[in-house]
């Protein structure tokens, strides 16, 4: 029986076909025969999901289970799990111990879901690539010699390789959608506030969102109207009511839908991603549906614009690791501010402190205006120009990534080719709306492509839905 599908493997459960300690067995099974080699998984919490099945299979007998009863689900190593280790990939963090649950967390436990282990991630979810990891490389099973994409690239690769049937990342620029297409999966990055960002470690706190990766949207759908909505805790969390994505899947509505030109001509784009993207066109064009090429005029401002702010918003969030209450401290400290310095320096690695002070440079007040304001313009420019473009269409679509999965050290001195790896990302952050990446075929070497999808603020159900149909 394949239980890789959360919809299948729910139904199984209640008609008595299968149980929870099987299922948790067959996934156990999948990460002892994987996980040496791919290193997606961090930790494995064997024990406590063991017993976590056993409740839930007599939870289920009684009637009494969640609606997520028998889901098996990984989690990035940036995102707070009572009583369980939490580093983001990082030195800064050892032996740091989780205080509380996220709103997530708190989520899915409530609806039986069973959190199978902690995933490997680019330090402080900073990277394309998942090689900046205190942890080591994660490998893409496609090839194992090429990355599976970040930051999330563990969680995209547990997914891939059947190790959970869901796994939660973050997306601050790409890095949930990025690695879905270099692995082959789905990835979802809703609307800004859709999900809490309680308990979820900070990046860049305007861009940063809870994303979501399954082997479809059906998947992506059950989980994120458990996890979405109101919180108390997060200031910033939207209101809206939350829909029921699971019940709205089903579509037959001919869309209007925007590709962008440069997806298809620039030539940066990888002549097989170009080609597949073609194809899937004709192929909506064929199914009824209306295309239309559009320009984005901002796309090229986009990189440029993204790290300025991203990095300045990194450069507050992670003074707080200071080696004073918790985490890494130097032992070769004399005073207080050496052991800042140190403890700092021998904790973050090499593009965590690059970005750091990147960040505190556009912040200072001599080039706070000339970088950091002009930024921020360029951001509401960026999001006027999405308002316009989704006026008019229902969708924009481009592909995910540029290039398919590259070698392992490939990129590793070339920072800029690394950066614009996410150029079709990250516009999606700077203005809030939310992004799907589905899995659209495979290039010459047989490696994954993906096609983004985006939609207007809060139209995850649509979204949702017409993914649902590749």
């Amino acid at each position: 029986m394949n239980f890789n599908s959360f919809i299948d493997v729910k139904s199984h459960l209640h008609s008595g076909k299968t149980t929870c300690v099987n299922v948790i067995d067959y996934f156990l099974k999948n990460i002892t025969e994987k996980n040496t080699l791919l290193n997606a998984f961090i930790e494995v919490y064997e024990t406590e999901a063991k017993a976590q099945a056993i409740s839930i299979d007599i939870k289920i007998k009684e009637g009494k289970a969640g609606k997520l009863a028998g889901l098996v689900i990984g989690i990035k190593d940036v995102i707070s799990h009572e009583g369980h280790a939490l580093r983001a990939s990082s030195k800064i963090l050892n032996n740091y111990v989780a205080q509380y649950n996220a709103t997530v967390i708190e989520r899915l436990l409530a609806e039986d879901a069973i959190i199978i282990g902690r995933q490997n991630c680019d330090e402080f979810a900073m990277g394309s690539s998942n090689e900046k990891s205190v942890w080591g490389v994660v490998r893409n099973e496609a090839d194992t010699e090429r990355v599976p994409g970040g930051s999330s690239g563990g969680s995209a690769v547990c997914v891939q390789a059947n190790m959970c049937m869901v796994s939660l990342g973050s997306d601050t620029g790409g890095s949930v959608r990025q690695p879905a297409s270099f692995c082959g999966i789905f990835g979802l990055k809703p609307t800004y506030s859709r999900i809490s960002r309680w308990g979820l470690i900070a990046y860049a706190s305007s861009f940063d969102c809870i994303g979501i990766f399954a082997h479809d949207s059906k998947d992506i759908a059950a989980v994120l109207e458990i996890i979405a909505g109101a919180d108390d805790k997060d200031s910033t969390v939207s209101q809206k009511i939350v829909p029921e994505y699971s019940t709205l899947l089903n579509s037959s509505k001919k869309y209007k839908i925007a590709y962008l030109k440069e997806g298809l001509e620039s030539e940066g784009v990888q002549k097989d991603v170009k080609e597949a993207t073609a194809l899937q066109i004709e192929k909506l064009k064929s199914a009824g549906h209306i295309l239309e090429p559009v320009t984005f005029d901002l796309l090229d401002y986009s990189i440029p614009a993204y790290y300025i702010l991203t990095t300045a918003e990194a450069s507050s969030n992670l003074s707080r690791y200071d080696a004073v209450k918790f985490g890494h401290r130097s032992s070769e400290t004399t005073d207080l501010m050496s052991m800042y310095k140190k403890s700092r320096a021998e904790g973050f690695g090499k593009e965590v402190k690059k970005r750091i002070m990147l960040g505190t440079y556009v912040l200072s007040a001599s080039y706070y205006d000339a970088y950091y304001t002009k930024a921020q313009k360029i951001r509401r420019l960026i999001k006027n120009e999405f308002d316009a473009i989704f006026l008019k269409y229902d969708f924009l679509i481009m592909p995910t990534s540029p290039i398919t999965a590259f070698k392992i050290g490939e990129l590793s001195d070339d920072p800029l080719a690394m950066y614009l790896a996410d150029i079709f990302t990250v516009s999606a952050n700077i203005a809030g709306v939310p992004g799907i990446s589905v899995p659209i075929g495979e290039d010459s070497q047989k490696l994954p492509i993906g096609l983004q999808i985006l939609a207007n603020d809060f139209q995850e159900a649509e979204l949702l839905a017409f993914a649902n149909t590749f």
